[in-house]
């Protein structure tokens, strides 16, 4: 499915989010399932809109018949601010979310890495006051930052992936963090943190999860 991607200037806390919404174009406005809102990576280490994981989210979701938006966080390219270890990150998800999807529209959020730590604080917060329809988080950055607990409620709605040869966030980790919630996480054998050669794969599960 063909898409066409537009330049948002989004209203956050820190001022201005730079932002890109990805449409599908073959199917009528009428019939777009919904917004989901896509989160990048650490800001500090070349985590943008533009990583190539989020890229790849974004294809798959709009392949779904989403509308796809991914955004900077504060301090990312044209995007106002500096780095705020996840709180104003935060701030920055929750603004686009409520400035993109527009309630009684269906929502979907997802993340990678930083971005998943972000997503579940973003869910947490979220859920209980509208509903989300899909959750997907690649790669939780479980070994650096402390990850929401998922709202019971979600878990049905929600897909963990992370790569059996993780060397950027121990897989071990994500374990510990998801064993108490009895949250399923889906390994991926041979895959590393950036799915290096292994998108197509990366985006066929995410399509499998959408169309359940």
């Amino acid at each position: 499915m063909n898409a066409s991607t537009q330049l948002l200037s989004l209203q956050g806390e820190s001022g201005v989010i730079e932002a890109l919404l990805d449409k599908p174009l073959e199917i009528p406005a009428s019939q777009i399932r919904g917004t989901a809102v896509i989160a990048h990576p650490h800001p500090l280490y070349g985590g943008s809109m533009q990583n190539k994981v989020v890229q790849t989210l974004a294809r798959a979701f709009v392949q779904c018949g989403w509308r796809a938006v991914r955004f900077n966080f504060r301090g990312v390219g044209a995007s106002d601010g500096a780095y705020d270890d996840g709180r104003g990150e935060l701030l920055d998800m929750v603004s686009v979310i409520e400035q993109t999807a527009l309630p009684g529209q269906a929502l979907a959020l997802a993340g990678f890495s930083f971005g998943a730590y972000v997503t579940s604080h973003a869910l947490a917060r979220t859920w209980g006051t509208r509903a989300i329809d899909k959750v997907v988080l690649v790669g939780v950055a479980a070994s650096r930052f402390q990850v929401a607990a998922l709202p019971h409620d979600a878990h049905d709605a929600t897909l963990v992936l992370h790569g059996e040869q993780d060397d950027t966030v121990e897989l071990l980790s994500v374990m510990d963090w998801a064993r108490p919630q009895s949250l399923p996480v889906m390994v991926i054998p041979g895959v590393e943190h950036f799915f290096h050669g292994q998108l197509p794969l990366l985006k066929s599960l995410v399509m499998r999860h959408l169309r359940a």
